[in-house]
């Protein structure tokens, strides 16, 4: 590669300030390998003169080219990635481009043994390139050497008219593989089609069986049964959507008459359902409020203390390193009893213990870099002291923390996780950490439940690792990552674990964290949150959404008892939602919203605009958090009693 030294000057002027900083960035052409690494030395000057002023280097997609702590860009996957430079009072951007390597092979597998006539099947292939990276960005082209035949879509499937033998070829530049299939007679006749009920309510997952039978009532097993539907909504202007699989679950969006099709080749079967509104709409009433309308609230945490009072502790956020503790018992009559600063700008998280003694409280922007976390003595909470301070391996900022059973675990920099011994307060040790060893790792958060960390690791998706549930083995002193689930966007900045008592089934909830939305200087949330079903752990699987139209998903929480999701979204105010039964689609469009409440207050921080931040259902009441606003306490009304849930099989 042609190699080209070039100076870039990106410049911002500070708000406010008649003099103009340059953020100066000094590197070769910013073209890069797979597998290449470059020095970016990046300087800041004032009025031409350079400033001791650090720039902070970051990659909008760590997976493509990540940034490490001195400045070394490491490119790992093709493509354009927006790298941000940052100082105080200034910042911009600059692209760096990763070449994509030739392409080296084109696999073919899965192909099935039998391929009957006139029942489409899906030609499956992975391209591989000389970096030995699968590649989804470029797709072969597909041939057939008779189309009389059969012929191949773009999108692999084969859809065959006669009986023979024919080749499939892949081909991409001058690397290409074939395969050769015998497309024989079809012995299906007609098919038989059974579903596990005959009517229910929007959201409800039908599941349908098919068996194709020959001419003499035999089962003709490894066909392809293809499933569709149509339908009529009640409300003519809306479109009768909904959800199939090709495994033959079924769900409605909106209330109507649906027929579900089950064909292979020739013949087809159907079934028709009546499905009805699922009618589980309730209010919500503020109940009480505790005001914090001088800076930026950030996480809570409800807990019942020894004394059999309730409280809560709230972090703030870029502010003052402040936390404030509240009595919840009447949660009418909110107080503010006690707070405590620590060197921080932000208390991004709180968390309390099981029995409520002990408190610890992140910090992150502390004026001597130390951050760390703080560990305080809630026995009393209308009188907090400081237990300990803690900052070894933590200096780069503890965005997140979670205790269980006399352990801390504290996120470390945005890469990993330390695990702190803190049974006795005064004087936590670290006893082991987590780290996944991917190109560009992050972390932004980390749940523990039953013994089991969840962790939230963007672009490496949600990590399950065992620290005591014995699952793999593993301990505090011995974590053990034993599942894990990756989707798409690279977004996951939450996750929640969830058992379904009404079907058994073990999901963890995944939520994003993006701000794609911005005009005037306003920035609106973006990212939903993703119902995945770890029944298996082998072969978790997506199976459902939740999602606000312009707003982003925060934190949640569940209450298993009832099987409510009750989640925060920022500018999308606090959402209850109906996550009862088998999980299937868009949760949204099937009417599972509850309820919802946006807590804009014209005395806030910043009036009138909601931006939740965390919820938790303690002893009957939602209790939330709002950047702009404070401490809310709101009651849900109870379940109408007419509202009898249907449940399938």
């Amino acid at each position: 590669m042609k190699r080209l030294l070039v100076t870039v000057l990106f410049v911002l002027l500070s708000t406010g300030l008649q003099a103009q900083k340059k953020i100066v960035i000094s590197a070769e052409d910013i073209t890069l390998e797979v597998g290449e690494k470059l020095p970016l030395e990046a300087y800041v000057t004032n009025n031409g003169e350079k400033t001791e002023d650090r720039v902070r280097l970051f990659s909008r997609d760590k997976k493509k080219v990540f940034i490490d702590s001195v400045g070394v860009a490491h490119a790992f996957l093709p493509g354009k990635v927006t790298i941000l430079a940052i100082t105080a009072g200034a910042r911009h951007s600059f692209d760096i481009t990763v070449n994509a390597p030739a392409i080296s092979e084109i696999k073919i597998g899965n192909i099935p043994e039998r391929i009957y006539k006139g029942s489409p099947v899906q030609f499956n292939y992975t391209v591989i390139d000389k970096a030995g990276l699968t590649r989804k960005d470029v797709r072969p082209q597909l041939s057939s050497s008779n189309e009389k035949i059969a012929t191949i879509d773009p999108f692999g499937y084969v859809h065959s008219t006669r009986e023979g033998e024919v080749t499939i070829t892949a081909r991409l530049d001058e690397i290409e593989n074939t395969v050769r299939i015998n497309i024989l007679k079809n012995p299906v006749s007609n098919i038989e089609l059974e579903v596990d009920n005959g009517e229910g309510r929007t959201g409800d997952v039908f599941h349908f069986k098919a068996t194709a039978l020959d001419d003499n009532g035999n089962a003709v097993v490894q066909i392809p049964i293809r499933y569709s539907f149509n339908g009529i909504a009640d409300d003519v202007s809306t479109t009768a959507s909904g959800l199939i699989r090709q495994d033959g679950s079924f769900v409605a969006d909106k209330a109507g008459i649906y027929t579900v099709i089950a064909s292979a080749g020739v013949a087809s079967a159907q079934k028709t359902l009546r499905i009805s509104p699922r009618n589980i709409q309730r209010k919500i009433k503020t109940v009480g409020q505790g005001m914090v309308s001088e800076k930026f609230t950030s996480d809570l945490w409800v807990w019942e203390g020894e004394d059999g009072r309730d409280y809560a502790v709230t972090g703030t956020w870029s502010a003052d390193g402040t936390a404030y503790f509240w009595d919840v018992t009447d949660p009418s009559n909110i107080s503010r009893i006690d707070s405590i600063q620590v060197d921080a700008r932000t208390v991004n998280d709180v968390k309390v213990s099981e029995d409520g003694n002990v408190t610890v409280i992140s910090r992150e922007g502390a004026s001597n870099r130390k951050n760390g976390l703080v560990i305080l003595d809630t026995s009393n909470p209308r009188d907090v002291k400081i237990h300990a301070t803690y900052d070894k391996n933590l200096t780069g900022g503890v965005h997140n923390v979670f205790i269980d059973k006399g352990y801390v675990y504290a996120l470390s920099a945005g890469q990993k996780y330390y695990i702190i011994d803190i049974k006795d307060p005064k004087n936590p040790v670290a006893v082991s950490k987590f780290e996944l060893d991917t190109p560009g790792h992050s972390i932004h958060d980390v749940w523990v439940q039953d013994g089991i960390a969840y962790s939230s690791n963007w672009s490496d998706g949600i990590q399950l690792v065992d620290v005591g549930n014995g699952i793999a083995g593993g301990s505090p002193e011995n974590p053990v990552q034993f599942a894990s689930y990756t989707y798409p966007s690279g977004d996951n900045h939450a996750a929640f674990p969830f058992k379904s008592k009404s079907t058994g089934k073990f999901y963890v909830i995944g939520g994003d964290e993006v701000f794609p939305y911005a005009e005037n200087g306003s920035y609106l949330a973006g990212g939903y949150l993703h119902m995945i079903d770890f029944t298996d752990l082998d072969n978790p699987q997506e199976v459902a959404r939740f999602e606000i139209p312009f707003a982003g998903s925060h934190n949640y929480w569940v209450d298993e008892e009832t099987e409510t999701l009750y989640a925060t979204f920022y500018n999308g105010g606090v959402r209850v939602v109906d996550i009862s039964g088998e999980l299937m689609g868009d949760l949204l469009a099937q009417g599972r919203e509850i309820t919802f409440f946006m807590p804009g207050d014209p005395n806030g921080f910043i009036p009138n605009m909601p931006q939740t931040w965390g919820a938790q259902l303690h002893k009957g009441h939602l209790f939330y958090s709002d950047m702009h606003s404070g401490l809310w306490a709101s009651k849900v009304e109870p379940p109408k009693a007419e509202n009898v849930k249907i449940k399938t099989k």
